[in-house]
């Protein structure tokens, strides 16, 4: 009997799947599993490489991640669907710590973090899984089929324009756990996520999709309690940004009214916290640490106001 299907959904990722296969290959779980590969439309060398593989292999026309999955645990055979990415390398107890995570639970997150092997640069993008943030990141993500076919699988239930979709992940793990699902975290189940070189324009542009949050939490409130800094804040970060923002506005109201004194030190106050952050930063990074610290505040500066006009949007306030 097969313990575990590993559904794995690719588009154009003929530059990392062979070792997301060879890893998966290398799993040291004593059980059967078995590797479902489905491609969403690539135009590259993914469905060949994935083939050579031996893993099965599924084709769609380019409908998204969120379907290749359901297609991918709609032809499993085993009771558990293992969920990673084509740009995601197991390590070889993965298999073995997310099922013995999953003993007495539905839901299990797993940990995610930076390709070892790759030089990780201030702007390059990877991903970082380190508890159950309530996101459920299905870079590494175990749940029972049961389960996951009673709540119907992933939903594109969000319009989204700027860049990749994005949320169906988020839902199913919600709808689970409205559902009854008992989730938790596997530290030890432990994927590692390729590194993608970026420059610095594509790692500011990039918080312009912060304008899809306050959906994700009118949709799902319980992320404030689970995911948000003091139920407002998409990270601490964000809530030094926005104080130093908001203090530096009502600072230069009261300079305006006379009171240049208690607006210069309202403005110093409010914005210590993030000025420190930024700050170590510069020093952490030595020569490159001041372009890197410009860059970050440009891209706060466009996180802040992706947030703001999609809370406005969206009348859920999120900062």
């Amino acid at each position: 009997m097969v313990a575990v299907s590993v559904i794995v959904p690719a588009r154009n990722a003929s530059a990392t799947i062979d070792r997301t296969l060879t890893a998966l290959a290398a799993q040291d779980l004593s059980d059967r599993f078995e590797v479902i590969v489905v491609d969403d439309g690539s135009s590259d060398s993914t469905v060949a490489v994935a083939a050579r593989s031996g893993a099965t292999v599924l084709r769609q026309e380019g409908l998204g991640p969120g379907q290749a999955r359901n297609a991918g645990a709609a032809a499993a055979s085993a009771p558990v669907l293992a969920f990673t990415d084509a740009d995601c390398f197991p390590t070889s107890g993965w298999l073995r710590e997310g099922l013995a995570a999953l003993d007495g639970r539905d839901l299990v997150q797993g940990r995610v973090l930076p390709d070892p092997e790759a030089q990780l640069r201030p702007f390059d993008h990877t991903i970082w899984v380190v508890g159950e943030s309530g996101l459920y990141e299905t870079a590494n993500l175990f749940v029972r089929r049961e389960r996951f076919a009673e709540v119907g699988g992933f939903e594109d239930w969000l319009e989204v324009r700027i860049g990749k979709r994005l949320g169906e992940d988020v839902w199913l793990g919600w709808k689970l756990r409205r559902a009854g699902a008992r989730s938790g975290f596997a530290p030890a189940a432990l994927v590692h996520h390729a590194v993608f070189p970026r420059r610095w324009p594509e790692y500011v542009l990039e918080r312009r999709r912060l304008v899809y949050f306050p959906d994700l939490v009118r949709k799902m409130p319980e992320l404030r309690r689970q995911f948000l800094c003091a139920g407002l804040f998409v990270t601490p970060r964000s809530a030094a940004f926005a104080t130093a923002v908001g203090g530096a506005s009502a600072g230069a109201q009261l300079a305006a009214r006379g009171a240049h004194s208690k607006g210069l030190a309202l403005a110093v106050v409010a914005s210590g916290p993030y000025a420190v952050s930024v700050g170590r930063r510069i020093r952490r990074l030595g020569r490159h640490g001041l372009k890197v610290g410009l860059v970050d505040a440009a891209a706060d500066a466009v996180g802040l106001a992706s947030l703001i006009w999609g809370s406005a949007r969206r009348r859920t306030l999120v900062l």
